[in-house]
């Protein structure tokens, strides 16, 4: 820990509710650490910072390779394999690899249901038993009225943008399937008529 560092530095822009759980002391430097769909690496600097054994995907080559290079700079010793191009439906770390599986503003990107499940499956398939998965991801709680469905669980949000949309009862029946545990209870976020944000968090069993 680097304590002159000013907040900013020293998390970066992480997900505020992801920040919520290193408050709380969900983790600790010894665990690994997955950012599934990482992007250029927002969530990932206190972790980096901190010790922890970090890996991403992402499908952008581009976000991949600022990801690595941010990695680099504050995590020499890793491997820059740690950081690959890959689909989160189709990763290539070994089943059980880690204890920790971030997936913020991801999954809502899924086209389908057979694709959101997919990921959800795969980010599954790597969490280790007793780990921690944390999920940021739209939903229509709070914006029934507003939304404009389009295909399946696919909606206009009122923001104008499309997105697939959960809601409790769909996230609770994926965390039973999954015979994951809820460690949190599902928190929603409403912007008003912009978008709803759901927080799910669950532990392996």
């Amino acid at each position: 820990m680097t304590p002159h560092l000013n907040p900013q530095e020293l998390f970066g822009q992480i997900d505020i509710y992801l920040f919520d759980q290193l408050l709380k002391g969900r983790f600790n430097p010894r665990m690994r650490v997955l950012d599934a769909g990482c992007g250029g690496g927002r969530n990932l600097v206190y972790f980096l910072r901190c010790g922890y054994d970090v890996c991403g995907v992402d499908m952008s080559a581009e976000a991949v390779a600022h990801a690595r290079a941010l990695a680099s700079g504050l995590a020499p010793h890793l491997p820059a394999d740690n950081f690959r191009v890959e689909a989160v439906e189709v990763m290539s770390f070994a089943d059980a690899s880690f204890d920790v599986v971030i997936s913020s503003a991801v999954l809502h990107f899924a086209r389908d249901e057979e694709h959101w499940r997919g990921m959800l499956s795969e980010m599954w398939r790597v969490l280790k038993p007793g780990g921690f998965f944390f999920a940021r991801l739209a939903s229509s709680v709070g914006v029934e009225e507003q939304i404009i469905r389009l295909e399946g669980r696919r909606c206009r949000l009122p923001d104008g943008s499309d997105r697939f949309l959960v809601d409790d009862r769909m996230l609770l029946a994926a965390a039973d399937s999954l015979g994951g545990e809820l460690f949190e209870p599902l928190k929603t976020v409403v912007v008003r008529n912009l978008r709803s944000m759901s927080t799910w968090c669950l532990r392996k069993s």
